[in-house]
């Protein structure tokens, strides 16, 4: 039986985005909550944001939306009490017109890119925003195409948010990457990828979905359709200033609060710590987290770390001084020193 946090969370039915961004400052419009590029490098450059496979790498900003499919035959499991609509909104007033985050997602998505030169393997992002949002905007097309570039099949997930209702709970967004997971492994075959080379990939909380996806084996919700016999699991993890903690001192207030509510009882704390969900089976992680993050503090990151190398799973970890929140792929239009550590351990681990 799933335990019900003990008040509603900021996202509920009765409560503005405004108000709760006002209530966690991570949220404020123009803050980077774990999604998108480094104003720098968008600044900078050099990566392009088209994402249809028609469109080659150097393709223009803004040229081409995201198209997202739906990942369930049907409604998501377990809405029946989830009245509020799904809704588009800008992340920053002054933005770009297609920066934009979804409040109340109804219907969970994934959009994918083939790559031109394909290595064979596929790879899962996931998006952050403080369980709030999923807050995807013009840096997703944009990490969509910089994996694609180098041989991923590229995938992004939009995911249902804990604030509403869902009779799943906490679990919801992890049903939804569950879900996600085993359609690409049902597709595989077709696109010429390994079942066995897909990783995962998340971004501030979206790196807790990630790392639950990775580290959890257990199915969250009743199958629906023959995908749903394709097995959990993934080759290769990367958290990217990843929320990991929930009730101690390092926590996320804003993701702990959406996912779990208010005060959340020690024992349900504990389930949905992903640095208490790694085993000596967990796959090989890849950690990436600024020592100067003001928004997910880096003790996120080094519990995680801590928790890997006492259950002697591979690991390897870049811990810069500075780097903020946020960072993404690209460092004054250079791919970021991450990104090169990470693809060498991903190729290392067979993904």
């Amino acid at each position: 039986m799933r335990s019900k946090p003990p008040q509603r969370r900021l996202g509920s039915s009765g409560g503005g985005a405004g108000a709760a961004i006002e209530q966690d400052p991570s949220l404020r419009w123009g803050d980077v909550t774990g999604w998108g590029l480094a104003r720098r490098a968008i600044l900078a450059g050099g990566l392009a944001l088209g994402i249809a496979t028609a469109i080659p790498a150097a393709a223009q900003p803004g040229s081409t939306a995201l198209t997202y499919r739906p990942i369930w035959p049907g409604a998501a499991p377990g809405g029946e009490k989830v009245t509020e609509a799904e809704q588009e909104i800008p992340r920053s007033p002054t933005g770009p017109k297609d920066d934009t985050a979804f409040l109340h997602v109804r219907t969970p998505t994934i959009a994918h890119v083939a790559p031109a030169r394909p290595n064979g393997a596929a790879i899962l992002l996931i998006p952050g925003g403080g369980y709030l949002r999923v807050a995807i905007g013009n840096g997703g097309r944009a990490l969509l195409q910089f994996f694609a570039d180098r041989g991923y099949h590229a995938y992004l997930l939009k995911y249902r948010l804990p604030g509403d209702p869902w009779a799943a709970g906490p679990d919801a967004p992890l049903q939804d990457a569950q879900r996600a997971l085993r359609l690409i492994k049902e597709e595989a075959k077709g696109n010429g990828v390994a079942i066995d080379r897909i990783g995962v990939m998340g971004f501030s909380a979206g790196g807790h979905l990630a790392a639950m996806l990775a580290y959890r084996t257990d199915p969250t919700y009743t199958p629906v359709d023959a995908a749903d016999a394709q097995p959990l699991g993934v080759r290769v993890a990367g958290l990217l200033y990843p929320v990991a903690l929930m009730g101690a001192g390092g926590t996320h207030a804003g993701s702990e609060r959406q996912l779990l509510g208010i005060d959340p009882p020690p024992e349900l704390a504990q389930r949905y710590r992903t640095d208490a969900r790694v085993t000596v089976v967990s796959p090989p992680t890849f950690i990436a987290h600024a020592l100067d993050d003001k928004v997910v503090s880096a003790d996120n990151g080094l519990s995680l770390l801590a928790a890997l190398r006492k259950s002697k799973v591979p690991a390897e970890a870049y811990f810069p001084e500075i780097g903020g929140h946020g960072f993404g792929v690209l460092l004054d239009g250079q791919p970021a020193p991450w990104t090169n550590l990470f693809f060498a351990f991903a190729k290392r681990h067979g993904l």
